[in-house]
This record gives structure tokens, C-alpha cells and sequence, in this order.
């Protein structure tokens, strides 16, 4: 029996290092997973996908379909290469942020097969018209970054000496519900709108009346892409402190949403950065409350903000995006780095 219990023991504390290295290995997979998709390229490929980590190129995000992206698109690659430039997005975002990003392309399909309908095309619409860049050599410890964008996908990740930024990241939704077809019904980021709703639900009407900063709400995310975030002016919106502790319980899910979408290592420190700047935290909405009026919302904190709108396309299109004050493309990372460095 003691013989018994001691294995017991050795197999849950090996299981429990798996789980650790697995937790904290995060930017040797993101490594392991860049150096697979690279070495199916050939030359002119990879002349197309890797530029030098300090090129202005690694700074420059969009998300909606323009037709001068840089890097190499899905349906320029054969199909194994394909399956690896799946892969590096699956080492960088967790189960359920692969499930949102895949459905979010898929999407195009739809957009294309309604605007075919219509005889109104503005946009090429292709799921496939995703693209990859790298930006330096991938390793495990160094200095080095990777995209994947296109429409309504613009991940950014930057890996410095083992730690990982992964801000700007935004994710968009047309239609933010499929209202006809085969797929009528599908909901690529209900949670985002959903959670913020039961928010806005749970507050008392005084609270309303803090937090509904204006009766409309705009057509897009004020930030929009630029390449720093920066919002003047005092906070607006209710205050964290003014909500009480079931309300605080719905926020907390809120923003979880929005880091569950990485691995434990991304999304653990993402809370962790809620969680010291929650006291200073301010939410703030516009527009409706009712299901299908057009709304917007912002959770603005010292550290990092999520700005959410669905306004466009008879309030049937999301746009969502989390940025950091600090971090975005790996600065404060790279501010210590280079510190250290000199």
C-alpha cells in the first residue's frame, strides 16, 4: 500500500511539472512551430514572409481587407504548408481562440455569397486571404515576432528572452450573426457582446446613468489602428468601486473572455494585469441595451483597454480589439530588454 501511494505520488508530481513546463514552454512552441512553417517555404516564399525584426513593417496592423498586405496569404501555400502556418497561430492562441478565429474567416463565405446575391461586391472576400509574417529568427530565448492578419484577424506577437506580448489583438465579426442559410444562427464572439449586455443588465438605473456615457454609439473603435493607443481625457463610465460584487463577478468574465482566448501563460498575466488595475478600471457604454440596437462599450484601466463596437451593417458587425498603454508589439518588453542590453 505505502509502495502504492508513493507512485501515486511521483505520477501526480510528474503530471503536475508536465503541466508547468507545458504552462511556461509557450514561446518554444510559437519557436519550434515558426522554424516548421519556414522550412516548407521555398526562397521566393520565405523572401515574402520574413522581414528584419526592427522593419517599420512589424508596426504596421489593419484589419480590414486591403489588398497591399505584406507577408505570404493561406491561399498562396500548398497545403502542408497550410497545416504549419495553422499551427503557429495554434501555438500562439488557445482552443478557444483558434475556434474564433477560424470561424471569424470563415465568415468571408458568407459575406461573399450574400454580396453575390446582391450584385455588390466592394471587397475581394476569400477565407483564405489570411496572411503570415515573421520578423526575425524564431528562438525560444531571443528577439523576434510573427502576424497573422486578415480580415477581422489581426494577431500581433512579439517574443523577447522568453516572454510574450501579444497586443494589438483584435478580432471581428460580419455578420456578428449569420441571419439566413444553412448557418443561420452562428454567433462567432456572442460572449463578448453577451457578457458586456448582462453587465449593463445587472446595474441599478443609477448606475446606468454613470455608466451610458452617450445615448449613440460610433461607427467604429475610436482607436481604430493606430500604432500607439492613447486616450485623453479623465476616465468615463462607472467606476469599479461602484459595482458591487456580483457585478464585479460579471466584468472579471468579461475580460476573461477576452484573455481566455490565448494559452494559460498569455491569459494568466493578462488577468493578473486586470487584477492590479481593477481599483482604477472605468466601464463605459453607448448605444442601446436591447439586442439588436447598435452599441459600443470600453473598459479603459491604467495598463490596457477593450473597446468593442457593433454599429455597422444594421448593427450586425463587431469589431474588437485589446491594447495595451505599455505593451502593444512588445515595448515594454523591448524597453528593459535593450536597458539590460547596454
Amino acid at each position: 500500500m505505502a509502495h502504492l501511494k508513493r507512485l501515486l505520488l511521483v505520477l501526480c508530481a510528474v503530471g503536475l511539472l508536465t503541466a508547468a513546463y507545458e504552462r511556461i514552454n509557450t514561446p518554444a512552441l510559437m519557436s519550434d512551430a515558426a522554424h516548421a512553417f519556414l522550412n516548407s517555404l521555398t526562397p521566393e516564399q520565405r523572401a515574402k514572409v520574413v522581414f528584419t525584426f526592427d522593419d517599420a513593417e512589424r508596426l504596421n496592423w489593419r484589419f480590414i481587407p486591403v489588398e497591399d498586405r505584406k507577408g505570404m496569404a493561406l491561399r498562396e501555400m500548398n497545403s502542408a504548408q497550410k497545416h504549419l502556418a495553422e499551427a503557429l497561430l495554434s501555438a500562439a492562441l488557445s482552443n478557444q481562440g483558434i475556434i474564433k478565429a477560424h470561424t471569424i474567416m470563415s465568415l468571408d463565405q458568407v459575406l461573399k455569397e450574400r454580396e453575390a446575391k446582391q450584385a455588390k461586391q466592394i471587397f475581394e472576400r476569400d477565407p483564405e486571404k489570411d496572411y503570415v509574417t515573421i520578423f526575425g529568427e524564431p528562438s525560444e530565448r531571443g528577439t523576434w515576432g510573427f502576424r497573422f492578419e486578415g480580415h477581422h484577424v489581426a494577431t500581433n506577437f512579439t517574443i523577447v528572452n522568453g516572454k510574450i506580448a501579444s497586443s494589438p489583438n483584435f478580432f471581428g465579426a460580419n455578420p456578428a450573426e449569420v441571419r439566413e442559410g444553412p448557418r443561420a444562427g452562428l454567433r462567432a464572439l456572442k460572449r463578448e457582446e453577451d457578457i458586456a449586455r448582462d453587465l449593463m443588465n445587472a446595474l441599478t438605473a443609477d448606475q446606468r446613468k454613470v455608466a451610458i456615457v452617450n445615448a449613440a454609439a460610433p461607427r467604429e473603435i475610436t482607436t481604430n489602428n493606430v500604432r500607439k493607443v492613447a486616450i485623453d481625457g479623465a476616465p468615463a463610465g462607472i467606476p469599479y468601486g461602484q459595482l458591487t460584487a456580483g457585478q464585479k463577478e460579471i466584468l472579471e468574465a468579461l475580460v476573461a473572455e477576452y484573455a481566455n482566448n490565448f494559452p494559460p501563460i498569455i491569459a494568466d498575466a493578462r488577468m493578473e494585469q486586470f487584477h492590479k488595475n481593477q481599483g482604477q478600471a472605468f466601464f463605459a457604454w453607448m448605444g442601446g441595451i436591447a439586442k439588436g440596437e447598435g452599441h459600443y462599450y470600453l473598459l479603459r484601466t491604467p495598463a490596457f483597454i477593450i473597446e468593442y463596437d457593433n454599429t455597422q451593417d444594421g448593427n450586425n458587425h463587431i469589431h474588437s480589439v485589446w491594447r495595451d498603454f505599455n505593451g502593444d508589439f512588445g515595448e515594454d518588453l523591448l524597453g528593459g530588454h535593450y536597458t539590460l542590453a547596454h
